[in-house]
């Protein structure tokens, strides 16, 4: 039986159990269920609010204000689901957000929130739906409107919110103004809160955080040498043979140093150990139209031998090519993947063998080895040479210099000048070489010329691999949320420059758990679980240990929460805070208006949105899986 199965058996129990409890009249009149939802109603706080609400020039200052936001709010969130619903019915292929149970807060549900994160999720919602029907109640109390009851929200056993229920008379006998105040005193709450739980996130918490020292297993390959040895995701690499590394680029230089069969210790939490990898070098991902014709989906396939040598790691590899333009590989795998390679353009001539359980080699003699150009810039430098559109291409040397893959390419390019004109050598897709004297163009992202091409991440086309293990950049997270990630940290950062600013952390805050969308490696979803393996916290707060952990994640996701829950009850829609402002809003500007039948007007108004923005949310979650079913994508 797997765990939801329990949770909904759980749901289901404590639900009857409820309400045979209500219908027996057990159950005070305070407490009402419907289902597994139960709400606790009280009036005891209202003698609390009503001592808060003393300074009432504050609180409509900070109101007034509140409410400004919430209309510039309501227009954005009105333009982004338009452009979102849009958005779904053009893309005939939806992105992971865009699935249905992905627009749901409900952890181990939504792919991107785990379910290791909750306790602090529910934690985070309970908090905020709190802090806004207080302040609800709090702009009642500060505008004289009387509240007939207030109260919590469980679901099971789980708080998940609280109400308001101001007296509709009095609600009714208050000035518009006083009512708009009340209805966006939530939204302005929620705001509030997520400025302080972020500033205490990226000021002392974050602070206190820092990347423990190693090389963080993020993924271990499936097949790899790394998976062979028993080395996990959420591992620290810490010594290769016998040798301390300190950061991922010692890693990498130690590794490339490493003999064919390395010893590496490993950090797991709790203990180290020393696990003997004996590599073989891989192809763990390709691209389209490369000189061998593989396709890697899921199992890798491996290279070993080069020019009749056998080879087991990236270095063994670029030795034997040395300087040859073209090389002959021994590649070995499975027999869907060797018919891959046998079928492919210019590899006409290879050979191979294949054994009783599938598994064979191929060889395949000739095989340019370069740097694989995935695309040429339409009137970019190279394609002004003669070079065509769509025409696979691998670059072995550009002024007389040999390139090996994407790094060679960049360091050669990056020491030639903008306006130099070089001799490019290519081959293309049918093994032909050509050569093209190219004017290079300043390149758009650092020093050094340009040739207009994309250049797949490796050599030929195939990314090689002779290890097996991912990093998790813990120093980059750390940096995007405002600490200090150590020197390696903003190498290579998508969103790096965007975190200068406040407002920039939390945006960045925002789309963290949503990071594989913005072209990170990994969706950030707290310090919690395997990942808490990769940092350690100093200073001050070291004292509390893994509670800073715990703190961290219970800011972080409570200010991700109620920014979220500020934005929604920002939707100009009934019953949402938006939809009461903008009736608000409709009556004071049908109020200056010769109309005979001002609340006909407001309601069209009113019911005009609601049916816009329910349309909208509808289009962005289903769009898709609609025109799919109408047969239009």
């Amino acid at each position: 039986m797997n765990t939801l199965f329990w949770v909904l058996t759980g749901i289901l129990a404590y639900s009857a159990v409820a309400m045979w409890l209500r219908n027996e009249g057990i159950l005070p009149d305070a407490v009402r269920v419907s289902g597994p939802v139960l709400t606790l109603r009280t009036l005891r706080g209202r003698a609390f609010l009503g001592r808060l609400a003393a300074p009432k020039r504050f609180w409509r200052a900070v109101a007034n204000l509140g409410l400004g936001g919430a209309l510039v709010a309501m227009v954005a969130s009105f333009a982004l689901i338009l452009s979102s619903a849009m958005s779904a019915f053009t893309n005939a292929q939806p992105s992971a957000i865009q699935q249905p149970q992905n627009f749901l807060i409900i952890p181990g549900v939504n792919d991107f929130l785990p379910l290791s994160v909750a306790p602090e999720i529910v934690a985070g919602l309970a908090g905020a739906m709190v802090i806004h029907e207080g302040a609800h109640g709090l702009l009642c109390r500060v505008e004289d409107i009387d509240i007939d009851s207030m109260g919590l929200v469980f679901f099971a056993l789980l708080p998940v919110g609280a109400f308001v229920e101001p007296d509709e008379e009095a609600t009714q006998e208050a000035s518009r103004g006083a009512r708009a105040r009340m209805f966006a005193a939530g939204v302005t709450a929620n705001t509030v809160l997520t400025v302080v739980v972020f500033a205490l996130l990226f000021g002392p918490v974050v602070g206190a955080i820092s990347p423990a020292a190693g090389y963080a297993v993020g993924e271990v390959n499936p097949g790899s040498p790394a998976g062979a040895a028993d080395i996990s995701q959420g591992d620290r690499i810490v010594e290769v043979a016998g040798t301390p590394v300190e950061t991922s680029g010692e890693f990498e230089s130690a590794i490339a140093d490493a003999g064919d069969s390395v010893a590496l210790t490993v950090d797991d939490g709790d203990t180290r150990e020393t696990l003997t990898v004996d590599r073989e070098l891989q192809v763990v991902g390709s691209a389209g139209g490369n000189p061998l014709g593989v396709t890697i989906e899921e199992e890798p396939v491996t290279i070993a031998a080069v020019n009749g040598e056998p080879v087991a790691t990236e270095s063994d590899f670029y030795a034997a090519v040395g300087d040859d333009e073209r090389a002959t590989l021994t590649v070995t795998g499975n027999a869907s993947v060797l018919d891959q390679v046998r079928d492919a353009p210019g590899a006409e001539n290879a050979t191979g063998v294949e054994t009783a359980d599938g598994e064979g080699a191929v060889t395949v003699p000739d095989a340019p080895i370069g740097a694989y150009v995935v695309g040429v810039q339409e009137d970019g430098p190279l394609h002004d040479a003669g070079a065509e559109l769509g025409e696979p291409l691998t670059v072995v040397s550009v002024d007389g210099e040999r390139v090996v893959d994407n790094e060679a390419l960049s360091a050669v390019l990056g020491e030639r000048e903008p306006g130099e004109t070089v001799p490019v050598t290519v081959y293309d897709g049918d093994g032909e070489r050509d050569s093209y004297d190219v004017e290079l163009d300043p390149h758009p992202n650092r020093d050094g010329g340009f040739i207009g091409v994309s250049v797949f991440p490796g050599t030929s086309g195939l990314a090689l691999d002779d290890v097996g293990v991912t990093e998790y950049p813990a120093g980059a997270y750390l940096e995007l949320l405002g600490g200090d990630g150590g020197a390696e940290a903003a190498d290579g950062l998508p969103l790096g420059g965007i975190t200068d600013s406040p407002l920039g952390l939390v945006f960045v805050a925002l789309i963290l758990p949503l990071g594989s969308l913005f072209g990170l490696p990994f969706n950030f979803a707290g310090f919690t679980g395997e990942l808490t393996n990769f940092f350690v916290v100093e200073g001050p707060l070291a004292a509390l240990g893994g509670g800073v952990f715990l703190l961290a994640n219970l800011l972080f996701w409570s200010g991700w929460i109620n920014i979220q829950l500020a934005l929604f009850n920002c939707l100009p829609a009934f019953p949402l805070d938006g939809g009461r402002i903008l009736r608000m809003v409709a009556e004071a500007v049908i109020s200056r208006v010769p109309i005979s039948d001002r609340h006909a007007a407001v309601r069209t108004i009113t019911v005009s949105s609601g049916l816009v923005m329910l349309t909208g949310l509808i289009a962005m979650i289903f769009g898709n899986q609609i025109l799919t079913a109408l047969g239009l994508i």
